[in-house]
C-alpha cells in the first residue's frame, strides 16, 4: 500500500495528519530545513511528535534539506544525532556534504534525496542509491510516464508529490529569491517571488510564473500499480486545519482503493488552492492553464470545524491489537496484547474466585477487552480461554486491559539502538596560491569565434547541443581545450539522445564535460570524460567538496549564493571555479513561458520578462525545450579582481548567454586587464551581501 506522508508544521499539524491517516509526517528540528519560517521543533517537542508518532504507528521524517556552510555543519550534526537517538526514521537531504556528516554522526539512520536533489531521471535515483541513500523524491515536473519508467527500474524506494504548491522552477534549482531579495530557497527562506506579476517586454500585468496547486487525487490507483512507494502532501506552512483535511481524503482514498469524491474534490479546493488544481505535468499536458493564483476567499469554517474535531476529540484507534486471556483455578488472571510488528506484553491480575451465581464467560471477557475507547489502539481479535465455573470483578478486567496497554505504549515509545558518533571536518588542504586561469561558458557555438580563442582561455565549454551540431568548434589552439556542457535537466526519454551526442563529442577530441546534475554523472564517468562540477550541483561547503572529489570530480564550480569569504575559507581538495561574470541563470523551467505567451515556439526572438520595478529578465532556451529566466543585470567583478585572485581559485569563470560574438571578445579582453570596458548596469552577485 502507498504510504501516505503529511506535512506538520506545528505538534498540533502532527495530531491532524495522524489522526487523519498519515502513515508518516516530515517535520523540521532545528534551522536547517527547506521551510524555516515553519514552526520547527524544539528538542522536547521533537522527542513527544516522535513519541506519538510512534505509539499511533506512524513514522517521524526528518527535514534537513539545505545548503550548509562549514560554520553550520557542527551545529547541524547535533541536530541530526539529537534527532536519530530520539527516534527519527529518517532524514531528507539536499546536500552532498550533509550526508557526508549524517555517516559521521548518525551512520544507522535511513537517508532520503529530497526533491531539491533535483533527482528526475534513472540515473539520478541509481547515484544516490550508490551513496547510500534509500528513498528519492522526484521532481514534481515529471510526467507519468517517466515516473513509471523509473519506479519500476529503481533499486530505492520512489516518493513522488501529490498534492500541494508547485514551484515554477525545478527544486533545487532556483536562485530568483536570492538574487533578487536575498532570501535563498536552497536555505530554506524562499519568498516566493514567483507568486508577484510579471509581464512582457514593458508591463507587469500578469502572473506567468504562478502555478496553480498540484493534485493528484484522481491518480492514487495508478500511482500504486506503479510501484511509487510513498505519496507526499505539501504543506508544512499551513494550519493544522487544513492538513487534517487534505490528509483524510487522501488516506480514505488510499485505504479504500478508490479515488476521492465530488464532495471530497470540493472540500480539498475548499481548503486550499490556486483557482484550482492541475494536472499538466503528471499528464504531460503543459500550458497556460497550468497557471493560477491564490485568491481572497472566505475561510471554510464549517470544513474546518469538522477537521479541528477529528484531531481534538479523542484517538482514532489506527493500532489494530490482539488481545489473549487466560483465567484458570488457582492461578491469577493473564492477560496479553500483541501489536501487528509481533510486540507482546502481558500482565497478571488477582485470582479468580469460584463463581456463587453468574460464571465469567469467554464472550464476556471478549467484551470487555474490546473496550479500547479513548486509546490509540484497535481490539481486532480476543482469544480467551475461560474455564468454567469461574468468576472475576470486570474492573479487574479492566484493569488488566489497560496496564496491558500501558505497557504495549512503553515498547512502542522505545527508542531505537543506533551507532553515533563525532563530526570531524577532516584535514584542510592549502588554497591554490596561483591566480586563477580564465574559463568560458558559453550558449551558443557563434559566439565561439577565432579572436575569442585567440585570447587565451584555458577552458571554453559549449553546450552538447550546440557542439553536436558544430563539430568544427571543438578544434581550439594549443593552450585552449573545448569541453561540453551536458544539459541540467534530461528524463529518461531524453538520454538516449544525451549519449549518442557525447559519443559524437567524444570523437571530435573533447575530453572534459561540466556536469550540473547527478543524473548526467554516470554517462559521462562512462564515455571517460574527465568530470568537472557546474553551479547545479550546489556545492556550498568543503565536506560537498571532499564527497565530489569521491565520485571522481576532477573540479566544481563552488555555489554563487557563498560570500567571498566563505568561498575564500572552503577546503579545496579539488580545484575550484567560480563565476564572475555574466546573467545567473535564476530559473529552469518545464513549462514553456514562451510558448505559454505567444502559443507558438520563439525561442530564436527576444523575450523579456518585466517585473514590477521594471527589471528586464532574458528568458532563453534550455535543452529539451525548456527555458531558462536569467537576471536582469549581469555580475561584473573585473574590477574586484584582488578581491578574488587570492581566494584559492583554480579558475574563474565568464557566463556568456545573450551576448554577441563581439562583447564576449570585449569581456574577456576587460577579465584579462587588455581593457577598461564595463557593463552600464551590473551587480556584484551576493559575493559582497549576506544571504539568508
Amino acid at each position: 500500500m502507498l504510504e501516505l506522508l503529511a506535512p506538520a508544521g506545528s505538534m498540533e499539524a502532527v495530531a491532524a495528519a495522524v489522526q487523519n491517516g498519515a502513515d508518516a509526517v516530515y517535520l523540521g528540528y532545528g534551522d536547517f530545513n527547506a521551510r524555516r519560517n515553519a514552526k520547527n521543533f524544539s528538542r522536547e517537542e521533537f522527542a513527544a511528535a516522535v513519541s506519538y508518532c510512534h505509539v499511533r504507528g506512524a513514522r517521524v521524517y526528518l527535514t534537513l534539506n539545505t545548503l550548509l556552510t562549514d560554520r553550520e555543519l557542527p551545529r547541524a550534526a547535533e541536530f541530526a544525532a539529537e534527532a536519530s537517538a530520539l527516534g527519527a526514521d529518517a532524514v531528507l537531504i539536499q546536500d552532498l556534504g550533509v550526508l557526508r556528516m549524517l555517516r559521521q554522526v548518525a551512520p544507522d539512520l535511513p537517508v532520503h534525496a529530497s526533491t531539491q536533489m533535483t533527482i528526475h531521471n534513472l540515473d539520478g535515483v541509481k547515484m544516490v542509491a550508490d551513496l547510500g541513500l534509500s528513498r528519492a523524491v522526484l521532481s514534481r515536473e515529471l510526467s507519468r510516464d517517466q515516473i513509471e519508467y523509473i519506479t519500476q527500474r529503481s533499486p530505492i524506494e520512489i516518493e513522488v508529490f501529490a498534492h500541494g504548491a508547485l514551484c515554477m522552477c525545478y527544486s533545487g534549482q532556483c536562485f530568483l529569491s536570492s538574487i533578487i531579495g536575498g532570501r535563498s530557497g536552497n536555505r530554506g527562506l524562499c519568498a516566493q517571488p514567483c507568486r508577484l506579476k510579471y509581464g512582457w517586454m514593458d508591463k507587469a500585468d500578469s502572473y506567468p510564473l504562478s502555478l496553480k496547486d498540484l493534485s493528484l487525487a484522481g491518480h492514487l490507483r495508478e500511482l500504486r500499480k506503479m510501484g511509487v512507494s510513498c505519496v507526499k502532501l505539501e504543506g508544512r506552512m499551513k494550519r493544522p486545519e487544513y492538513v487534517a483535511v487534505v490528509t483524510g481524503i487522501y488516506s480514505r482514498a488510499i485505504k479504500e482503493d478508490r479515488e476521492p469524491t465530488a464532495e471530497e474534490l470540493e472540500q480539498l479546493r475548499a481548503a486550499f488552492s490556486r483557482q484550482g488544481f492541475t494536472q499538466g505535468y503528471y499528464l504531460d499536458r503543459q500550458g497556460p492553464d497550468m497557471f493560477g493564483v491564490r485568491e481572497e476567499t472566505k475561510e471554510p469554517r464549517e470544513l474546518f470545524a469538522a477537521a479541528r474535531n477529528t484531531y481534538q476529540s479523542g484517538e482514532a484507534q489506527r493500532v489494530p491489537v490482539t488481545f489473549y486471556a487466560m483465567l484458570r483455578p488457582g492461578e491469577p488472571a493473564r492477560v496479553g496484547v500483541e501489536d501487528p510488528a509481533g510486540r507482546v506484553v502481558t500482565v497478571e491480575g488477582p485470582v479468580p474466585e469460584a463463581a456463587r451465581t453468574r460464571p465469567l464467560t469467554a464472550e464476556a471477557v471478549q467484551t470487555q477487552l474490546s473496550r479500547t475507547g479513548g486509546t490509540p489502539y484497535r481490539c481486532e481479535k480476543v482469544r480467551a480461554l475461560v474455564e468454567d465455573g469461574l468468576s472475576l470483578p470486570l474492573a479487574s478486567l479492566n484493569a488488566l486491559r489497560r496496564e496491558a496497554l500501558d505497557g504495549l505504549t512503553r515498547q512502542r515509545e522505545e527508542l531505537p539502538r543506533r551507532r553515533s558518533g563525532e563530526y570531524h571536518a577532516g584535514v584542510r588542504y592549502e588554497n591554490c596560491k596561483e591566480p586563477p586561469v580564465l574559463t568560458l561558458s558559453m550558449r551558443t557555438a557563434k559566439q565561439v569565434t577565432p579572436e575569442l580563442l585567440a585570447l587565451g582561455p584555458a577552458l571554453v565549454y559549449l553546450p552538447l547541443e550546440e557542439l553536436a551540431a558544430h563539430p568544427e568548434k571543438a578544434q581550439a589552439p594549443a593552450g585552449t581545450r573545448i569541453g561540453v556542457i551536458l544539459p541540467r535537466v534530461a528524463w529518461d526519454r531524453e538520454m538516449g539522445q544525451v549519449e549518442e551526442q557525447l559519443r559524437q563529442v567524444k570523437d571530435l577530441g573533447v575530453t572534459d564535460a561540466l556536469i550540473g546534475n547527478l543524473g548526467m554523472l554516470p554517462v559521462a564517468r562512462e564515455l571517460g570524460f574527465t568530470l568537472r562540477g557546474d553551479f547545479g550541483l550546489e556545492v556550498y561547503n568543503s565536506q560537498a567538496v571532499k564527497e565530489y572529489k569521491r565520485l571522481g570530480f576532477a573540479s566544481l564550480t563552488l555555489s554563487f549564493e557563498l560570500k567571498l569569504p566563505q568561498l575564500r575559507d572552503i577546503s579545496k581538495s579539488v580545484d575550484t571555479e567560480l563565476i564572475t561574470y555574466g546573467r545567473l541563470p535564476l530559473m529552469i523551467m518545464e513549462n514553456c513561458i514562451i510558448k505559454n505567451r505567444s502559443g507558438s515556439c520563439n525561442c530564436q526572438n527576444s523575450n523579456i520578462l518585466t517585473d514590477r520595478k521594471g527589471a528586464r529578465f532574458p528568458v532563453v532556451k534550455a535543452p529539451g525545450c525548456r527555458n531558462e529566466l536569467l537576471n536582469s543585470q549581469k555580475l561584473f567583478l573585473a574590477d574586484k579582481a584582488a578581491d578574488y585572485r587570492h581566494i584559492g581559485l583554480w579558475a574563474q569563470r565568464l557566463l556568456f548567454t545573450t551576448e554577441n560574438p563581439r562583447e564576449c571578445v570585449q569581456v574577456v579582453k576587460r577579465y584579462l586587464e587588455q581593457s577598461t570596458w564595463s557593463p552600464n548596469e551590473y551587480t556584484r552577485g551576493l559575493y559582497y551581501r549576506d544571504v539568508e
